[in-house]
């Protein structure tokens, strides 16, 4: 009898394993190709986040993927996580996605002329997505969301955009700014390089906080061409906001003839085919997704509806243009992945995959009363070391807890699972995921907790 309860509390995660740090795996060539970067490229990436200095190590420098694996180049081989940011919702080299990109590449790879692979992906986006009439592909998620500020400010005449602390939207000089002390305050630059000019038509304000938005409103009024919000802010860890909130911007906005962008690079096709704004059942006036559109591959898009997308040029005056919008490379992967999204009962699968797992690992911890929590949506999730049961604004982080990722990072690389170099970055369930792939990961994750909080 004991013997039976024991195994059924080992499954569940429920026994003590008196784990122990781990050796730390052979970074050798990651190092020397790191070493060699550094030479060529600012910080030795191409991208800040990459250069791994929220965690211990270099970076790892990755060669192959296949499934929810990959492999760096020392040939550790980990179960990854991080599916690059999020667009790898099938996985690492779908064997439909490449098969696609392969046919269409027999054929070119880029023309800057129109194709009929734009026609056929936007069709299958728009036939299956009520909230937007017409589409414009760009080349990344950065360059939809500032034609998207750009086609709000053109559509409304007015020049102030209102966005929140705690949600990226790309690099671009008007986004790239952070809050400044008081309850409504025009953003203060967060990189040099970006005018004060630009900064002083954005107003910030924190998430979740009705009472700054009405303010807002009312010490500009008349002058906020858009509200844009990530309706899932995940970039910045998982602060999950209530409908309500959802809902009464999109009432602030109807009533004062405000545009309001719903930034779904991340949650667009993740959470659902329709995104955030299909989950909530809320209707931007304008959405921007990312390269989950493309497979992963360099991709962007912006709608709405054919009223406000009539403003872009050729049609309207707003200019936007792009050699590499619609790139047929891009389309044919993006036509392949949507295809298998669109398949039924994937979300269902992919959801219900990802809640097994997490609640997994937040029975382990809540079981040793472990101070940490798995906030989760869709099959994005995230680990937070908190005993909050919410966090819906940036400033509810204890900076702090950082430190407890950091080494879990660690033990978690030298377990065989790749997640995101960053506390503050989400996790993503693909669906090439296996339930042993899982099972492998929980394992880990519940080891390296153990490790964390024993301090060992």
């Amino acid at each position: 009898m004991f013997e039976a309860i024991k195994k059924k509390f080992s499954a569940e995660g429920n026994e003590p394993t008196g784990s122990t740090s781990k050796p730390d795996i052979s970074r050798e060539k990651s190092a020397e190709l790191f070493e060699k970067a550094k030479t060529l490229f600012p910080g030795g990436v191409n991208s800040p986040v990459r250069a791994f200095k929220s965690v211990y190590g270099t970076p790892l420098f990755i060669k192959k993927g296949d499934g929810c694996h990959l492999w760096d180049a020392d040939d550790n081989e980990f179960i990854d996580f991080c599916c690059s940011w999020g667009p790898l919702i099938l996985g690492h080299n779908n064997n439909k996605v490449r098969e696609k990109v392969i046919e269409i590449m027999q054929n070119g790879m880029s023309f800057g002329a129109p194709t009929a692979l734009e026609n056929e992906l936007a069709e299958l986006i728009l036939k299956n997505n009520k909230y937007i009439e017409k589409i414009r592909f760009v080349s990344s998620g950065t360059e939809a969301v500032m034609s998207a500020i750009r086609l709000a400010r053109g559509n409304t005449k007015r020049d102030k955009i209102l966005k929140f602390e705690g949600c990226y939207h790309g690099h671009t000089d008007s986004l790239l700014v952070k809050a400044g002390s008081g309850l409504v305050t025009f953003g203060e630059t967060s990189s040099a390089g970006v005018p004060k000019a630009f900064a002083d038509e954005t107003i910030v304000v924190a998430l979740n906080d009705k009472e700054a938005v009405t303010k807002a409103f009312e010490d500009f009024k008349d002058q906020i061409a858009a509200i844009i919000i990530e309706p899932v802010p995940a970039n910045n860890g998982l602060l999950l906001q209530e409908k309500d909130f959802l809902q009464f911007l999109r009432e602030i906005c109807t009533q004062n003839g405000t545009l309001l962008i719903f930034d779904e690079v991340i949650s667009g096709f993740r959470i659902g085919f329709e995104g955030a704004a299909g989950h909530y059942q809320i209707k931007p006036d304008i959405i921007t997704y990312g390269k989950i559109i493309g497979g992963g591959l360099p991709v962007g898009a912006y709608g709405a509806s054919a009223q406000i997308m009539s403003n872009i040029s050729p049609e309207g005056a707003v200019y936007q243009a792009g050699t590499l919008s619609g790139n047929p490379v891009a389309m044919a992967a993006g036509i392949a992945q949507l295809t298998e999204l669109l398949r039924i009962g994937f979300y269902k699968d992919l959801n219900n995959k990802t809640e097994e797992f997490t609640t997994a690992i937040q029975r382990f911890a809540t079981a040793r009363n472990y101070k940490f929590k798995v906030f989760t949506i869709g099959s994005i999730f995230w680990f937070a070391f908190t005993d909050q049961e919410t966090i819906h604004r940036a400033d509810e982080i204890d900076a702090g807890s950082m430190e407890k990722f950091k080494k879990m990072h660690r033990e978690l690389l030298n377990r065989g699972i790749y997640f995101g170099p960053s506390g503050y970055e989400v996790g993503f369930i693909s669906a090439a995921h296996t339930k042993i792939d899982l099972e492998k990961a929980k394992r880990a994750i519940f080891e390296s907790l153990e490790v964390v909080f024993s301090g060992k």
